[in-house]
């Protein structure tokens, strides 16, 4: 496992007690006892200007008291004569040579935000930071590894990356901790009920991290608390490592939940899987890099299909329901890319300030266009019938209509309409199932390892009902639901939509 995962940088709550012991009426600075200026020459005395900040300043902002998240450990609902602790089997594994600050102390935490206006004091939860307990291997765990039967299972549409999270979780377990009894559920959720579970070992699983999709299989829906619940009881399973997107993430909170009430010795963890990188707080999901790599294939195909025809248009659909990170990624990536439209922007196609009016003057100043739409753009624009605006998919998700197919056609009619007997092509690629199924690309296949190995070390020390996941590039533990309630959108008022638009030239598709 790499070292940076136990290096990486942290707040500690001793911050607090340090100025607990200030004399009253006293502010403690953090930094030098002279004022921090930032411009190039001292101003004149008694002026101020927005570059001086003074101590005071900087102190009230420093020493704002840290809110750490609460993080559910099985201390809290069982009694601790039932949670026996064991050292760290890490001690004598070969490969670590545990050191003073090797293990993690819960009073390791990592900071949520860490840029600040020393100066503001109307930020959002300006009183105090946010943060959350550092994730990596405690010096004590709550579990006899020869005890623990641990069960894996993959829910939702594929990824890349989910092998990698399988082999990384069964290698970990069994080469970190010595344990021997990792189970696969088969087919999602519904599996727990109505399948047998799959023995798996570091040898079944070498080569996981090569192959695309999941080999546990999955499914959407067949989510049955109490059926699945009773099976984790039936099967004597002490620890669950669900791996999901938003629904899934929902699903796992239940089950915690209805394990915490039954008061059962068992650990619930979750991994959050979505391509489109939709999942809030963390810095970014897994397989999201592999995808936006895959989809500039979609987008040079596109290309070359525009450019090689007179008026040509390259249309790609790219993945994001919800958001277009994917989308904006790729475009920024590619710079091939004359038009990027994404669900968290309304666009018009007539008028003024139109879709049509911006990809007519570049057809007329380039001969070519590349559109990049995300799946989740203009679905209130596409016509649909009664039963088509009720109909949900098995994950309780409003099903959505193609709007690669739909703009395609609203082309052709608008070049047909107003430029009879012209040339005109429109080549629509959709490589959403040819990006979801491939492997992992070198980058997601490092960090699938690190969310692994940094889930099971929280597993190990029976923190419960968690996600483990980077915050500013340092991996935390943070609480179930909270994830599962998050969302991470677009903020197309932030520089990098700036620098998409700055790329495209594309207007704001409003209509005049």
């Amino acid at each position: 496992m790499s070292e940076h995962l136990f290096l990486s940088h942290t707040c500690s709550l001793m911050q607090r007690s340090q100025s607990n012991k200030t004399k009253p009426n006293q502010t403690k600075p953090f930094c030098s006892n002279r004022s921090l200026t930032m411009s190039p020459s001292d101003p004149e005395e008694g002026s101020r200007n927005d570059y001086d900040i003074d101590d005071h300043e900087i102190s009230l902002a420093l020493s704002r008291p840290i809110q750490l998240q609460r993080l559910y450990h099985l201390s809290h609902y069982l009694p601790r004569a039932d949670l026996p602790t064991f050292p760290n089997p890490l001690d004598h594994n070969p490969f670590f040579h545990p050191y003073d600050g090797f293990y993690v102390s819960p009073t390791d935490v990592i900071l949520r935000q860490i840029v600040y206006d020393l100066a503001s004091s109307s930020a959002p939860n300006s009183s105090y930071h946010l943060a959350y307990h550092r994730a990596g291997p405690r010096s004590r765990i709550f579990f006899d590894p020869s005890e623990v039967h641990a069960a894996i299972v993959t829910c939702g549409g594929l990824c890349p990356g989910l092998n990698t999270v399988i082999r990384e979780l069964v290698v970990g377990l069994w080469e970190l901790y010595g344990v021997r009894h990792i189970f696969g559920i088969p087919s999602g959720y519904r599996g727990f009920y109505s399948a047998d579970p799959v023995p798996l070992n570091p040898k079944l699983v070498h080569s996981w991290h090569k192959i695309g999709g999941t080999a546990l299989q999955t499914s959407r829906g067949g989510f049955d608390l109490q059926k699945i619940v009773n099976s984790i009881q039936d099967r004597r399973f002490n620890q669950l490592y669900v791996i999901g997107g938003d629904g899934t993430m929902r699903g796992a909170v239940k089950i915690f939940n209805e394990i915490r009430s039954r008061g059962f010795k068992i650990v619930v963890t979750a991994i959050p899987k979505t391509v489109d990188n939709d999942v809030g707080i963390i810095d970014r999901s897994f397989g999201f890099q592999t995808a936006v790599e895959t989809a500039q294939q979609a987008i040079n195909a596109a290309h070359v299909e525009a450019e090689s025809a007179v008026n040509g248009i390259g249309l790609v659909k790219l993945m994001g329901r919800s958001t277009g990170h994917i989308a904006l990624h790729a475009t920024l990536s590619s710079r091939d890319v004359d038009c990027c439209l994404i669900p968290e922007n309304d666009f018009c196609l007539e008028g003024e300030g139109g879709l049509f009016e911006f990809l007519g003057l570049r057809l007329k100043e380039n001969g070519h266009a590349v559109v990049v739409v995300a799946e989740g753009a203009g679905q209130n624009m596409i016509p649909r019938s009664d039963s088509q605006k009720e109909e949900k998919d098995e994950s309780g998700n409003s099903v959505f209509l193609d709007v690669g197919a739909w703009l395609k056609s609203e082309l052709k009619s608008w070049w047909a309409r107003d430029h009879p007997g012209e040339l005109f092509t429109v080549k629509y690629i959709d490589p959403t199932y040819m990006i979801r199924a491939v492997p992992a690309n070198a980058t997601d296949n490092l960090y699938c390892t690190l969310l692994a190995h940094s889930t099971i070390h929280g597993v190990m020390a029976v923190y419960t009902g968690f996600v483990s996941g980077p915050i500013n590039g340092n991996y935390v533990y943070i609480p179930l639901a909270e994830v599962a309630e998050s969302k991470n959108e677009v903020n197309t008022g932030d520089h990098k939509w700036a620098w998409v638009r700055s790329i495209t030239n594309q207007p704001d598709f409003v209509k005049s």
